[in-house]
């Protein structure tokens, strides 16, 4: 028989099912690729290009039983319904991730798929299997999610958490917990999402060390007055705008941010005046300078304010930062002096975090600053 005729008996959903087992062994992949694509192929035969050798059955397969399943109503054909789903579950754990990644589109949303088959896809490790499964499916309790929070399986999996809707705050406080910015960002950006209060006044003060969480938490659907007041002290201008014109804050609180924004308006169309550089402009260029060869260790000291018995008290990287954050430099300004005020070596210097953000945490900081004046004392 020739391939075209056994493609055409492997297709057709009346050939007798010894036949379709034969042609599940058949060499040819064309053949047993419609053989794959057949909707009347009895549970055996699926069962056998489970292990098919190349990929493109298998992933037919899988293609063809998720389309299928929703079709099937299970009081009605209790046992073909077990068995597709039974035959999708041993797929699930391919090898390939274009099969599992099949199945997991095509069960995102199904509320009577298997709980144990969403959970595994949900752990997966590829983005293009677990993110649509833990974004969509219903099947995923609370409890499931903070598992998937705690646990990471993959860098994203707190990501795709953080973008389910209506999360609740059991999971919420679980993604705010964590060291994942991107993920808490996500979460602040979630209308949806249920914040704590307490949880959400307590990522706005963290928000001082992340500039990229202010435009969300600005546009959060609810703000409690502690948390407005504390992010009107530290968002850039634009924000302060959009939080001045929120319709939910106290009426006294309102009033006061509108006419902050008025005031920095003012300031905007003022002519500009000619300055004298800042501390941290003169540091920056005495940097450059010393690193030439070109300016003393004097002149360093002296651009940065400090005294010479000081600077070589510092031997911290931790103090150095937060004598820096206490002056008003920048990040920027703090790993110069860490090398050459402090002169640590550049395996202990600390750099910044995201965005030119200081590394240590306010409470650290102002920690280190009281140390340091018990030990002038």
């Amino acid at each position: 028989m020739t391939e075209a005729a056994r493609v055409r008996q492997s297709a057709r959903t009346t050939t007798e099912p010894d036949v379709l087992v034969d042609l599940a062994h058949d060499p040819s992949v064309t053949v047993r690729a419609a053989l794959a694509l057949n909707t009347g192929a009895p549970p055996q035969v699926n069962d056998l290009l489970v292990a098919d050798p190349d990929e493109r059955v298998r992933v037919l397969l899988a293609r063809k039983l998720a389309a299928l399943v929703p079709t099937l109503p299970p009081a009605d054909q209790l046992q073909l319904y077990q068995n597709a789903w039974e035959t999708l579950s041993t797929l699930v754990e391919d090898e390939a991730v274009h099969v599992r990644a099949v199945i997991a589109e095509a069960i995102k949303d199904l509320p009577h798929a298997p709980r144990g088959l969403a959970l595994r896809l949900a752990h997966d490790t590829e983005l293009q299997v677990y993110e649509p499964v833990i974004r969509l499916s219903p099947l995923l309790t609370t409890e499931d999610l903070v598992v998937l929070v705690i646990r990471a399986p993959a860098a994203g999996t707190l990501l795709a958490v953080a973008r389910r809707a209506g999360i609740e705050p059991p999971v919420t406080d679980a993604i705010a917990a964590s060291m994942d910015n991107a993920a808490i960002c996500a979460l602040l950006a979630n209308p949806s999402a249920q914040i704590r209060e307490a949880t959400l006044d307590a990522l706005v003060a963290r928000s001082m060390d992340h500039p990229d969480w202010h435009g969300p938490l600005v546009r959060r659907p609810t703000l409690s007055l502690r948390s407005a007041r504390l992010l009107s002290e530290i968002v850039a201008a634009r924000l302060l705008e959009e939080l001045a014109v929120r319709t939910d804050l106290a009426p006294a609180l309102g009033e006061e941010l509108r006419r902050r924004v008025a005031a920095r308006l003012a300031q905007t169309h003022e002519p500009a005046e000619p300055r004298e550089p800042t501390t941290e402009e003169v540091l920056a260029q005495a940097h450059r300078l010393a690193m030439r060869g070109q300016l003393g260790e004097e002149a360093l000291l002296e651009a940065a304010r400090l005294g010479e018995d000081r600077a070589a008290s510092l031997r911290s990287a931790k103090g150095m930062i937060s004598l820096v954050w206490q002056a008003g430099f920048t990040m920027r300004a703090a790993v110069s002096l860490q090398t050459l005020l402090a002169r640590l070596a550049p395996e202990v210097v600390l750099t910044a975090g995201p965005g030119g953000s200081f590394p240590l945490a306010v409470e650290e900081m102002r920690w280190q600053l009281e140390f340091l004046g018990r030990l002038g004392h």
